[in-house]
């Protein structure tokens, strides 16, 4: 890669060349988990990194952990990074210096991995700070919406669910749903916590009693879904409208269908369900300044809206033949411009 020049940002051209980054590009900041952990072939975080960067923005990585708050101001201590996908994915790291968010930073885009911890909970609360810097999505509707509850908003679209640390009152539940349910950890991500459970397994009491910490953490339990063997239904959603959409199907003996559990892409389109969860939840997402989201649909029945780091945009690309990243970024310029 060419020498990094932090003092004017780089931006590659067709030919693979590099050039002057352009009057009226925006500064970005990727609130993020370590860049050089990412994934270059599935992360959706890079691909959109990678666009800002090919449209001539600058590229600033930020680590949560680095922000604070000077004189009632969001501060970070941001690293100008320029990246490539020679060789599997490479990251050029510039100087880092400090930079006032609502003085430099136009788009904050917050893509940290939950769980949602004390943490994450500090990172976005500093964000919510900011008040001409754009952040997405909107550090309030993070916080205020958990990506297993924020659902139970549209409770008729979901299949029946319940959430509590009571195991008696789960032993019940799961014999109201005929002997069948799922329960899921509220602050998991990639399919961590998730429990197919039986009436009559023996390791049932253990199972729950684990889940729970013994009763001290509420789960959510929802009825199971047979059409997870045909696949969970990742639709990601850009202020509202769909984007696109994969199939996420597990192996053979797992029940969990997500990427990160081994789950396979599948093309995927919309349907007319599709569209009706859509409608219903479009306005509630954009009032909330939820921009890029992405919502899981299995038999046509609503489980999750993922409102802070949603992945698929990678998968979809690569069976659809389209390149989403672009549109991503066509909205957040517009988000910019407001």
């Amino acid at each position: 890669m060419p020498e990094f020049r932090p003092e004017r940002a780089l931006t590659p051209n067709s030919t693979g060349t590099f050039l002057y980054m352009a009057a009226g590009s925006l500064k970005l900041a990727f609130v993020m988990d370590p860049v050089e952990s990412e994934d270059f072939g599935a992360s959706t975080t890079i691909i959109l990194m990678l666009e800002a960067q090919r449209r001539g923005h600058e590229v600033l990585y930020v680590d949560p952990a680095d922000l604070r708050v000077v004189s009632g101001r969001a501060v970070a201590r941001a690293t100008p990074v320029r990246l490539s996908n020679e060789g599997g994915g490479q990251v050029e790291r510039g100087p880092s210096r400090d930079v006032i968010f609502d003085d430099e930073v136009d788009v904050a885009l917050q893509r940290v991995d939950p769980p949602v911890d004390e943490a994450y909970i500090t990172a976005t609360q500093i964000l919510g700070i900011c008040r001409k810097t754009r952040v997405l999505n909107r550090p309030e509707s993070i916080l205020a919406y958990n990506e297993k509850l924020f659902a139970l908003h549209f409770a008729d679209l979901m299949p029946e669910t319940s959430v509590t640390r009571e195991i008696a009152e789960l032993e019940r539940w799961l014999e109201e749903l005929g002997g069948e349910m799922i329960i899921k950890p509220l602050d998991g991500k990639g399919g961590e916590g998730i429990f197919h459970l039986s009436q009559g397994d023996r390791n049932l009491s253990s199972i729950l009693e684990q889940a729970t910490r013994f009763g001290q953490r509420p789960v959510m339990a929802q009825r199971y879904l047979p059409g997870i063997r045909e696949g969970d239904k990742r639709i990601l959603l850009l202020e509202g409208e769909p984007l696109g959409a994969v199939l996420r199907v597990p192996d053979e003996g797992e029940v969990r269908a997500n990427f990160h559990a081994g789950g396979q892409a599948r093309l995927a389109g919309l349907d007319e369900r599709d569209h009706e969860i859509i409608a219903r939840l479009a306005p509630t997402l954009r009032a909330e300044g939820l921009f890029f989201v992405g919502i899981d649909v299995i038999g046509g029945r609503l489980t999750e809206i993922n409102v802070t780091s949603p992945t698929g945009l990678q998968e979809v690309n690569t069976l659809d033949r389209v390149r989403l990243e672009e549109t991503v970024l066509d909205g957040l310029e517009r988000q910019a411009e407001r």
